[in-house]
Order: structure tokens, then C-alpha cells, then sequence
């Protein structure tokens, strides 16, 4: 298990090395700051670690030890947090992750309650559209914002060896529940495998585009249940703009990623001549990201903080280290501002990249974290 702090535990120095703007380490009143000077402001909340699929690159075929009811944040307790994170901690995005929100018989009500305390915020769900078409309409009415939906391809032999389930056709028609809902944009996240899917990239491109979604391609990461990943079977982002560019032209969008992880396309026909002046130049088809947390990392504008389902702060995706919120939220005395400031003190110790000192899964220094991205939350 990755090593675990409660706030006593925790230090309120910065890393051995930081070069931060100062020294006088986590205050709630500066939001989530860490030494470094990032400030996270995008709230990713894991509702329950449990999933449905059996994604190669997430998790082994047989499943994990699954965390009981109990051990889950309540409804009340994620009201709570983010409540604390908006109204003290300078949040201004959410978004809702699994294991799979679905599963999670309460969803509904979760983003209800949520939508009551923050009519403006921004509330995101990230899913793989099982059952979707039974709760789209339900959860826009509840205020959900809009869905991303994994898709790794859209030839059901290739879903089904990487998915190990036989479940396409059900993930499409959550697609158009979801599209129908109102649940827009609509954004497709998809992981290349080397030797699976990779061939059938430009495939799901034109099939996205064509519908009007936004397809993102996210680097396989050091944070599946097998353990299996290594650096060199990653489709890289290099890789995946090539195999993009056989049937597309791609144009890099002039817009400021603002800490956005995706580096964004405007997606044209091939034949389409770059460079045409305003005037005379097309629509774009569409857009596509490409997420290269491994080969182009984007950590030094990082502005993502990370609780689990049974309440951690995780302020690195990769790293092994989390700090326990859920003895403060289920202590009777435990004010909003002791676990506001705990989970300032948690994030200001956050590292600099991929869970060490500087960017790179080949370094000495890096250690892969011990849980697979459905225990972690995407």
C-alpha cells in the first residue's frame, strides 16, 4: 500500500530541493499551493473504486479487492469536501471518477446536492457509458455538465480483447443517451495499444469527428493492475500524430491550454493545403487532444489535486504517498477549516513530476505507484 499521512503526520516544508516562490509553506487562504507555485484549482473526486470493465491497461482480468460501502465517502462527505474546495480552497472545476461513477447507486443524488450548493460550477463525469442510457437524462436534470466517455475503439473484437468484455454496443448507445441529454461537448477518451488498437486510431478519429465529438488520446501511464507497462511499448504522442496524419491533417490550435493536459488539433481533410489564409480556409472537421503524460509531460503546469473514494489526497497521480481526510471528515470535532488546512499541507508537498523530482518514468528516483488507476481515480 502507498505510504499514508494523516494531517499530524503531515509537514508543512517543502521538498528537499523546492525552488518555490517561498517558504512559508500551506495556507488555505492561498488556496492549493504547492512549493513549486502551481496552485490546483481542477477537483478530481473518485466515487467509488469498483468498475465493470476489465481494461488492460487498468486493471488484471480477475478484478481487485473492492473497497466495502463503509470505507466509501458518503454523499454528505463529498458535499462537504467539495464545498470546502470551492468556498475555501479556490476550486473552479470538478470532475467525477471512478472505478466506474455508474456503479454508484447514489450518483444521482451526489451530483443533485452538488448542483444545489454550486450552481455555477463546473461538474464533469468521467465514465465508460454502461448504462448511461438508463441515468443520461437523470443526471443532466440532477446538473451534471457534461460526460467524457472511454472508448478505445469502435471495432467490437478490439474492444472486447481490451476491455475483456463484450460490451461495445452498450457503450455506444450510453454514447447517444448521453448526446441526446444534452451532456455535451462530449469528449471520447482513448488509450493507443501497441499491437491492439493503434492501427485503428485515424478510425475512431473519423468516427468521433463525425458525430461532432472530441476524441482525446491519452498515453498509456506506469498505472495498470498487471504491472506490465513499460516505457517502450507506449504509443507515443509523436507516434500518435503520425498515424493521426495518414487520412487527417492536423493543425495545432493557437488557444492557450490554460493547464489543460491535452495538447489540442483543428482536424482537417487530408488534401486541405496548410497554411491557407483565413478567407479561403475551411471548417475543420473537428478536434482531437492528445495527452503525452509520458513522452511530453505538461507537470510544471499541473493544477489537478486528487481525492480517492475513501478520502485520500492525492496530489500526484504517480505518487505513493496519500493523506487521510476521512478521520477528519468522520471526527465530531473536525472543523471545515482543520481539513482545509489539511489538505493544504497535502498538497504544498506535492512533487515536482511523475511523482519525484523532476519528469520521467526511466529515472532512479521514480517508484510506480502500488494502485492501479481505478483504485486512484482517473
Amino acid at each position: 500500500m502507498p505510504a499514508l499521512r494523516s494531517r499530524s503526520g503531515s509537514s508543512d516544508r517543502p521538498p528537499t530541493g523546492a525552488t518555490g516562490p517561498d517558504t512559508t509553506g500551506p495556507d488555505p487562504s492561498r488556496g492549493l499551493m504547492d512549493s513549486f507555485g502551481r496552485r490546483a484549482t481542477d477537483l478530481r473526486i473518485s466515487l467509488i473504486d469498483k468498475c465493470n470493465l476489465r481494461c488492460t491497461y487498468c486493471m488484471p482480468a480477475e478484478g481487485l479487492p473492492w473497497l466495502s460501502k463503509d470505507q466509501l465517502l458518503s454523499a454528505a462527505e463529498i458535499r462537504r469536501l467539495v464545498h470546502i474546495g470551492v468556498n475555501t480552497l479556490g476550486v473552479r472545476e470538478l470532475r467525477l471518477t471512478g472505478g466506474e461513477p455508474l456503479v454508484r447507486a447514489d450518483l444521482v443524488d451526489i451530483i443533485a446536492g452538488l448542483r444545489a450548493d454550486h450552481p455555477d460550477l463546473p461538474i464533469a463525469m468521467t465514465t465508460n457509458a454502461i448504462g448511461l442510457e438508463r441515468k443520461a437524462a437523470a443526471l443532466a436534470e440532477a446538473g451534471l455538465t457534461r460526460v467524457n466517455i472511454s472508448l478505445d475503439s469502435v471495432h467490437r473484437e478490439t474492444f472486447a480483447q481490451l476491455t475483456r468484455r463484450d460490451s461495445l454496443d452498450k457503450v455506444l448507445i450510453g454514447v447517444e443517451a448521453a448526446a441526446a441529454a444534452g451532456l455535451t461537448p462530449l469528449k471520447i477518451n482513448a488509450v493507443l495499444m501497441r499491437g491492439v488498437n493503434d492501427t485503428h486510431a485515424a478510425d475512431l478519429l473519423e468516427w468521433s469527428v463525425a458525430r461532432g465529438f472530441e476524441l482525446r488520446f491519452i498515453e498509456q501511464m506506469p498505472l495498470d493492475g498487471d504491472q506490465q507497462w513499460k516505457a517502450e511499448g507506449t504509443i507515443s504522442a509523436a507516434e500518435t500524430r503520425g498515424l493521426l496524419s495518414e487520412r487527417f491533417r492536423l493543425a495545432p490550435t493557437q488557444e492557450n491550454r490554460d493547464g489543460a493536459p491535452a495538447e489540442r488539433f483543428d482536424v482537417f481533410p487530408l488534401d486541405t493545403a496548410p497554411g491557407a489564409s483565413p478567407e479561403s480556409a475551411p471548417e475543420p472537421l473537428g478536434r482531437v487532444g492528445i495527452i503525452a503524460s509520458v513522452t511530453e509531460p505538461f507537470c510544471g503546469d499541473c493544477r489537478r489535486t486528487r481525492l480517492t473514494a475513501e478520502g485520500r489526497v492525492m496530489s500526484c497521480l504517480f505518487s505513493n504517498e496519500e493523506f487521510d481526510l476521512m478521520h477528519l471528515l468522520r471526527a465530531p470535532e473536525s472543523t471545515d477549516a482543520d481539513i482545509a488546512q489539511a489538505w493544504a499541507e497535502a498538497m504544498w508537498v506535492k512533487p515536482a513530476a511523475h511523482g519525484t523530482d523532476r519528469p520521467g518514468f526511466d529515472l532512479a528516483s521514480f517508484h510506480r505507484p502500488d494502485r492501479s488507476m481505478s483504485a486512484i481515480g482517473g
